[in-house]
């Protein structure tokens, strides 16, 4: 995935630690470097894989987001 697209899918979930709780990797040690990485360098496309249902719901809100601002 894009960094771009990251980012706000990221900022979308509510910032790194709620996009972490939702992907379920906030105890593991350094996942907030590991959410702030995926927004310079992209989400892999196996967490997207993975995660897919939560994936679809962000991008959903995101769109959403995009047309009311619009």
């Amino acid at each position: 995935m894009k960094p771009d697209e990251s980012e706000k899918l990221i900022a979308v979930a509510g910032g790194n630690v709620k996009f972490a709780e939702l992907l379920g990797i906030q105890r593991e040690p350094g996942y907030q470097q590991r959410v702030n990485n995926w927004k310079r360098r992209g989400i892999p496309a196996a967490v997207v894989l993975e995660h897919h249902d939560v994936f679809r719901t962000l991008s959903a809100a995101a769109a959403a987001q995009q047309q009311t601002a619009a």
